[in-house]
């Protein structure tokens, strides 16, 4: 029924609603154009990208050269995780005991061996062999090349520069306070061991630190296994014996296999709100093996990850070397990385943000980033990509606090 024929309708009246609708619908509009115009204020050479749920630009700006994500990189291993091995997968450790008594330890990759984990461990452990001395330990760390590098890992101190590896305890650090030649531990759960002090005198601060071990593997292998045997005698056995690598015996049957208390889905709230490197690639590197057979290796998981990335179209916007973010020459696009973003999209609630939303970001010298979701009163939630070339660390929250009331 036309309005010149309803006689209920007053003159005016639909004039007068047709305009108030028209405003309420230009409103998001004009507010888009204010946030823009703020984005562009703050940082006129930052890369920003805004996309709503079906994939339309609500901001874009500076997003067509390709940027270094340093640690959003991340979240592209976490999708890679949850879609290859899921978020019920559980890494195991091996135990083995031989006719001697020599125990075998065969490492799986579990990158949350630590002290809260090792103690109920080895009661499990010591529970089954009983308590009669183990006359040696043996660990096998094959699962894992002895030749492995990661691109972006330096030789150094810094807790972020821990080597990957097959068996590794405390994500191959030692937590520690040293003052002059005496060094304890800086934490209530973990003893120390011969190793572990003397890596720290030699290479700790004075003070408390965290120092990651050497970028030899014996040296690592050596701390787990004296962590090993530090627990094993807090649950009531003994080593009499020493500690050594190899391999376990053909046809040697496991007595006990260690499942992680973590799913992998706790490991990687943890990954993405730790931004822990070692983390990243012990996850990245299970992706290759577990899809292609082990041992691990870098070139299976990016063979896996770059025929998943392309069969989303992803291909050319997302180039990863490794699974953590730390080599300078990873490579993403911003709108390869805000699809990516979509498809991550069921796990947002992996993110746990460092402003208390579901971002993720990543630090580098000259390099700021942020990738995640932010929830708006107009779009509903959307997707954020931001990468500065500065050492502003604040800046990529005040856009996104700007984005979030603007939109």
């Amino acid at each position: 029924m036309s309005e010149a024929r309803n006689p209920h309708v007053r003159p005016g009246v639909s004039m007068w609603v047709r305009s108030i609708l028209l405003v309420l619908l230009l409103l998001p509009v004009s507010a888009r154009a204010d946030v823009k115009q703020t984005i562009a204020r703050l940082a006129p050479a930052g890369l920003v990208l805004v996309t709503d749920a079906r994939g339309n630009e609500l901001i874009a700006q500076n997003v067509d050269e390709p940027f270094v994500p340093a640690s959003v990189a991340k979240v592209v291993t976490a999708w890679l995780a949850m879609e290859v091995l899921g978020g019920d997968y559980r890494f195991e450790t091996g135990f083995f005991l031989d006719h001697n008594r020599v125990l075998y330890v065969r490492g799986g990759g579990d990158p949350f061996l630590i002290s809260e984990e090792l103690a109920p461990l080895a009661r499990k452990l010591v529970a089954i062999i009983g308590t009669k001395p183990i006359s040696g330990i043996v660990l096998d760390a094959s699962y894992y090349p002895s030749d492995l590098r990661i691109p972006g890992i330096e030789d150094n101190d810094e807790a972020y520069n821990a080597l990957n590896s097959a068996l590794a305890v405390n994500f191959n650090t030692v937590n520690a306070v040293r003052k002059g030649n005496n060094v304890r531990s800086a934490e209530k759960q973990t003893p120390m061991t011969p190793l572990a002090i003397s890596q720290f005198r030699e290479r700790g601060p004075n003070g408390r630190g965290r120092i990651s071990l050497s970028q030899d593997p014996a040296v690592s292998l050596q701390y787990a296994g004296e962590l090993i045997a530090a627990f094993i005698k807090r649950a009531g056995g003994s080593v009499t014996g020493g500690i050594s690598t190899g391999t376990v015996p053909a046809g040697l049957k496991p007595i006990y296999v260690h499942r992680q208390s973590r799913p992998l889905s706790k490991i990687l709230v943890e990954l993405l709100r730790a931004s822990n490197n070692y983390i990243a690639n012990q996850v990245f590197l299970e992706v290759g093996a577990k899809r292609l057979g082990g041992p691990v290796s870098l070139d299976k998981s990016l063979k896996v990850l770059n025929e998943m990335l392309a069969a989303q179209g992803l291909a050319a916007d997302i180039h990863l070397e490794e699974g953590s973010g730390i080599s300078r020459n990873n490579r993403f696009g911003a709108r390869g990385l805000a699809k990516l973003l979509a498809l991550f999209a069921p796990h947002a609630g992996l993110l746990r943000g460092q402003d208390g939303g579901m971002s993720k970001t990543g630090t580098m010298d000259g390099v700021r980033t942020l990738a995640g979701y932010v929830d708006t009163r107009h779009h509903g939630r959307v997707r954020v990509v931001i990468s500065l070339a500065s050492n502003d660390g604040q800046m990529r929250f005040r856009l996104l606090r700007a984005i979030e009331a603007g939109l």
